[in-house]
């Protein structure tokens, strides 16, 4: 491999996830009915679409080549979670509230000085990670001006009381 130039440009996203599933009824009670996102479109039990705000898709979720499979044990390869990145305090804390309310339990909660997260897993063990940014003139940095992104506690309590009735 040879070095690249340049960086990417600076406006490039991660656009959407697709997941594999064992059961897309099962995976949209928790992407769609808990989360809270919209089915764009949907090809029969194998495969469905869904966004936030109207956008073409922001999760595929399939059983292609998965229906009634197994989550990959742990020690093997793959993604270590999805981030879904909530515009503001108060839709990361609703987004609480509706995993609380689900009963989902999460496997964490942390300030990274960057941003707030939420760390759970959906119903076939993939990672999900539920968080908000900081405005960058509140990230931490280094002497030399470098991030410095830490990991502390985050305050569920406190989150909650952010939440919009």
């Amino acid at each position: 491999m040879s070095a690249v130039s340049a960086p990417v440009a600076a406006q490039t996203r991660i656009g959407h996830v697709h997941l594999k599933v064992a059961d897309l009824e099962r995976a949209l009670g928790f992407y769609r009915d808990v989360l809270g996102f919209e089915v764009t479109q949907r090809f029969g039990d194998q495969a469905a679409f869904l966004s936030a705000g109207g956008y073409h898709h922001h999760i595929g979720l399939n059983t292609w080549d998965s229906k009634g499979g197994a989550p990959p044990p742990r020690g093997s390869t793959g993604l270590y979670h999805t981030a879904i990145l909530y515009p503001s305090r108060a839709a990361l804390a609703d987004a609480l509230y509706r995993v609380m309310q689900a009963g989902i339990a999460l496997e964490g909660a942390s300030d990274h000085g960057v941003s707030e997260a939420l760390y759970l897993r959906d119903p076939d063990g993939n990672g999900v990670e539920l968080y908000c940014d900081k405005p960058s003139e509140q990230w931490p940095r280094s002497a030399d001006g470098t991030l410095a992104m830490v990991t502390q506690r985050l305050d569920l309590e406190a989150l909650l009381q952010q939440r919009e009735a």
